[in-house]
């Protein structure tokens, strides 16, 4: 009987999974990609400033996702304080395992050392996921450009493809500036 439960499993989970007529995939696949490409970079060791923008994408991503699933509106500005609430939840916890910090220069008038001028220091994982989480803000009017210049066509998964497009391209770009 254990036998025969081993092989009918698999088709019936077929036949569940076949039979959902409508899937709202943008999210999800945009969470697990940000998720996905931050694992990545941790894995072949990728400055901080380019982990925070994906782990930053990623928060802000689930954030969203979650928020479109209540329905119903129970406090003012509820879509905000919950994508808010999962950034903070993701990003400070990481903080402390991801704590290398870079100089960043302000100079506005006068010479160095002066009041307006200062080298501050900056936490670069800080940095790249609040990066991450204005394009990923970001990425959903662009889309929005994209389809309107296409006399609203879209391509496949188009809101995945370039929040993903757009997090490698700023990461390569930082990852070769800060190294």
């Amino acid at each position: 009987m254990k036998h025969l439960w081993k092989f009918s499993f698999p088709f019936f989970l077929f036949i569940f999974i076949s039979s959902i007529k409508e899937v709202q995939a943008h999210c999800p696949l945009c969470t697990i990609g940000a998720a996905a490409a931050a694992g990545g970079a941790a894995y072949l060791g990728v400055n901080y400033i380019v982990i925070g923008l994906f782990i930053g994408a990623f928060a802000v991503s689930l954030g969203w996702w979650m928020a479109n699933i209540i329905k119903r509106k129970f406090v003012p500005l509820q879509k905000f304080w919950i994508i808010l609430l999962s950034f903070l939840s993701i990003v400070i916890p990481v903080l402390p395992l991801l704590n290398d910090t870079m100089p960043v220069y302000i100079s506005w008038i006068g010479d160095y050392g002066s009041l307006l001028n200062r080298t501050y220091m900056a936490n670069e994982f800080l940095i790249g996921s609040f990066g991450g989480a204005i394009v990923l803000c970001l990425t959903p009017w662009l889309s929005r450009k994209i389809t309107s210049i296409r006399n609203g066509k879209i391509l496949p998964f188009q809101g995945v493809a370039l929040t993903l497009f757009l997090l490698i391209l700023i990461g390569t770009i930082l990852q070769m500036v800060t190294s």
